[in-house]
């Protein structure tokens, strides 16, 4: 089986960390939401620190990591947030198709690093997690009072919204639906995930991040899936057009 690596270990690293860190403060959260904060939750068994207590180291811990992200990962940082921004042409056409593609995995080209329905659940996840973080902060900070009123409504509000979008995120990158058969592995053992996902997943990444794409297209060696996510980024990609064209006369 041929692979590619999706993300580097720094990234997978960082994912987790995030990821962990966000499950502990959603459900030590829920937990207090629901009246519970007299009884000791699961985590309380595990950590010996009362819910309120672990939910704010979880929440300082969250912050730490962006902060350590803002310090030493500022081309990620930077990557992460032109990526999610941008929008492309065919970005409608994909969510068109991205329904039934759910089920068929025939989802629409593109050629970002994320597709767009990643791009909006990062804007979405990332608004959401600097909502919790600083309204969050500021309960810490305030005892009461007309303001600390209002970040409580914030805080309750944005963590409804964190359960929904990453329970959403959960569905789809633990490849339990057809469309994402496959994509767990891009963040986990290795971060390595089958090419033909990849490629099926990312097109137009996945053609600019393999080396051997526009020369095994030239000689015909890729799968039907590779294939026609190369054609559609040569539709799009001037350069390797021009590669293309360069590979075609040095082999004939």
């Amino acid at each position: 089986m041929t692979t590619t690596e999706r993300y580097d270990r720094r990234t997978r690293w960082f994912h987790a960390g995030v990821y962990l860190t966000t499950l502990g403060l959603l459900g030590t959260g829920w937990w207090l939401l629901a009246g519970r904060e007299g009884d000791p939750s699961p985590l309380v068994w595990l950590t010996r620190l009362p819910d309120t207590v672990l939910h704010t180291w979880l929440g300082w811990a969250l912050a730490v990591l962006v902060l350590v992200a803002v310090a030493f990962g500022r081309r990620a940082i930077r990557t992460f947030v032109t990526e999610s921004v941008r929008f492309r042409r065919g970005d409608l056409e994909w969510f068109v198709r991205w329904p039934a593609a759910l089920f068929t995995g025939r989802f629409g080209h593109h050629e970002g690093h994320f597709d767009p329905g990643q791009r909006v659940l990062n804007l979405a996840l990332a608004g959401t997690l600097l909502a919790l973080l600083t309204s969050g902060a500021g309960m810490g900070l305030l005892h009461g009072g007309p303001v600390f009123a209002v970040l409580v409504r914030i805080h309750v509000w944005a963590t409804y919204l964190a359960t929904l979008l990453i329970a959403g995120h959960v569905l789809v990158a633990a490849g339990l639906l057809p469309g994402y058969r496959g994509v767990w592995r891009a963040m986990h053992l290795g971060g390595r995930l089958d090419r033909t996902v990849a490629f099926r997943l990312w097109p137009g990444w996945s053609v600019r991040h393999d080396p051997t794409a526009l020369g095994a297209y030239v000689l015909d060696l890729l799968g039907p899936v590779e294939m026609a996510a190369v054609r559609a980024h040569l539709r799009e990609c001037a350069d390797c057009r021009a590669e293309v064209a360069q590979l075609r006369k040095t082999v004939l």
